[in-house]
């Protein structure tokens, strides 16, 4: 049986990707495609105000995507060493706060805990090397998400201070920033990044149906991807849209889903290759549920 995977591959040089070789030990051929495209925007804006760190009380940052918009916007000779004369000198006598995956409990009590307690710690050191590759020393990386972070903040910020910068995503979420505005720690918030659909999707799910026909399942891997998505796949399922069994990687991908009226047949117990496969294997064989070992 087939499943239709909509997400990015791993990267070429770290081997296959882990969701393709767990399906295919339950007898699932999948094949992905790519959904979602960065853009990154407000680059100038985003040097101005790194040129002036005396106006502000720190940096946030919630998103690796957002510290790579700093690496992007430092590439031109003048503005680099600008950032390693004195700037980032400066910036450094102020905190720079990092959310990251809790690392603290550790204790592998099954192999999906152990492989989520790995997964968080790669999180981790990507997030710290992209940090220190701009020469920046972060802190709260421990908090494990964004209201972990808010109340670390808050226990180090006075209010009405000078205004934390915070660099990030047009689909940013809101807990951070109101946890701060209600403590009365200012924050600036500036978009430098944005979703948008992948520039071959279309293309690509076009001559996945052509050629593969329908898939028995389809996997929706953010509400983005089912904002992107869902139109084209509706489009070229026809009347047989009714005999495939939707899946989503977790409940809010799947929340994404009901609304725009799709049954969803498996959501992922936690999002992992081994959840999402045995979710699947379940849905498309509803009489024979032993799952292989």
């Amino acid at each position: 049986m087939k499943v239709l995977l909509l997400k990015d591959p791993k990267d070429k040089d770290s081997g296959p990707d882990p969701y393709i070789k767990e399906l295919g030990s339950h007898s699932l051929e999948a094949t992905l495609i790519p959904v979602l495209s960065f853009e990154f925007i407000s680059l100038d804006s985003l040097f101005e105000k790194l040129s002036h760190p005396e106006c502000y009380g720190g940096l946030v940052f919630t998103s690796p995507r957002a510290l790579e918009a700093i690496k992007m916007c430092l590439k031109e000779k003048s503005k680099k060493e600008a950032w390693s004369k004195s700037l980032k000198q400066m910036w450094n006598i102020k905190p720079t706060y990092v959310v990251g995956k809790a690392t603290a409990s550790l204790g592998f009590y099954d192999r999906k805990s152990e492989l989520l307690s790995l997964l968080s710690v790669f999180f981790l050191c990507c997030f710290l090397v992209l940090v220190e590759e701009i020469g920046l020393f972060p802190q709260g990386e421990k908090s494990g998400n964004a209201e972990k972070l808010a109340e670390y903040i808050c226990s180090r910020e006075k209010p009405n201070s000078s205004a934390l910068l915070f660099p990030c995503g047009a689909l940013k979420r809101e807990v951070l920033p109101t946890v701060l505005r209600e403590k009365g720690i200012p924050l600036e918030s500036l978009t430098v990044y944005q979703t948008t659909q992948h520039p071959d999707l279309q293309e690509s799910l076009s001559s996945y149906f052509s050629q593969q026909g329908i898939p028995a399942s389809i996997v929706f891997f953010s509400p983005s991807g089912v904002k992107f998505c869902l139109q084209h796949i509706q489009k070229l399922s026809g009347d047989l849209i009714n005999q495939v069994k939707f899946a989503a990687i977790g409940p809010t991908t799947a929340q994404a889903l009901e609304a725009a009226g799709i049954p969803v047949s498996c959501t992922a117990g936690s999002p992992t290759p081994q959840d999402l496969a045995a979710g699947i294997h379940r849905a498309v064989h509803p009489q024979n549920c032993s799952v292989p070992q």
